[in-house]
């Protein structure tokens, strides 16, 4: 392993964001992103902030949508905590694939979740306005700056209550354990190939706070979490998600 220099963000092309990808090798792909998920734990750090907000319905239903959902694994992972904990949740997924979302739409109902995938474009597209919680998770690291920051104020916009980001932390660590763990946990090459060069085009924490300053998003939080990643939070001045 080489180690390249990650002063400043270097995005490439992903193979996994390539038009006419094969179906087999993208299916694969997705596979190996699962266990990769499971292993980093990012589901607890998402669902910690929403069971809280759960908490404070009164046992009225709590909605989530998780942007650029990929295959569904945070979303069923999230939907499935919720169900165990017997907290009234909803969490539903969106992803510009069709592919995608036809994947995650047959995981989900094998597990009889009530989780609903549909396919949009969250850069362009209308984000729905009647969920109190917006989140993405490894998806801002394939954003330019600008991008960025037009998605971090459409998700404020549309979400009626918080938004949470989780992502990969450009930092050697950050890439070593990404090169490292995408060998241990896939065979696809895909994900051999796009693991490091996510964190050579992920954010550091400075730069974070930065674009969530500069998105309006005044008094989010920001947090570090294994392996290497950070949750960036922000909750609505004056939200209060009983009176709807």
């Amino acid at each position: 392993m080489l180690l390249p220099s990650l002063a400043q963000r270097h995005r490439q092309p992903e193979w996994m964001d390539q038009p006419g990808i094969d179906p087999l090798a993208h299916s694969q792909a997705l596979q190996g992103l699962r266990r990769i998920n499971a292993f980093s734990g990012a589901v607890g750090s998402l669902f910690a902030p929403i069971r809280s907000l759960a908490l404070e319905q009164n046992d009225k239903p709590l909605r989530v949508l998780d942007l650029a959902c990929g295959g569904g694994d945070n979303t069923t992972a999230l939907a499935e905590r919720a169900r165990r904990e017997g907290l009234a949740i909803q969490v539903d997924g969106c992803d510009i694939s069709p592919q995608a979302v036809a994947i995650a739409t047959r995981n989900a109902e094998e597990r009889a979740l009530g989780t609903r995938f549909f396919q949009a474009d969250a850069l362009h597209g209308r984000i729905p306005e009647d969920y109190d919680v917006i989140l993405c998770s490894l998806f801002l690291h394939h954003l330019d700056e600008d991008q960025a920051l037009e998605l971090l104020r459409r998700m404020a916009g549309a979400s009626r209550c918080l938004v949470l980001v989780n992502d990969l932390i450009r930092s050697p660590l950050g890439y070593g354990l990404a090169w490292a763990g995408c060998r241990l946990l896939s065979r696809s090459p895909i994900v051999h190939f796009d693991g490091p060069v996510s964190v050579q085009g992920a954010f550091q924490l400075s730069e974070v706070r930065a674009l969530a300053t500069r998105a309006g998003l005044a008094g989010a939080g920001l947090r570090r979490s294994w392996p290497e990643r950070y949750l960036l939070s922000w909750r609505r001045p004056g939200c209060s998600p009983q009176e709807r």
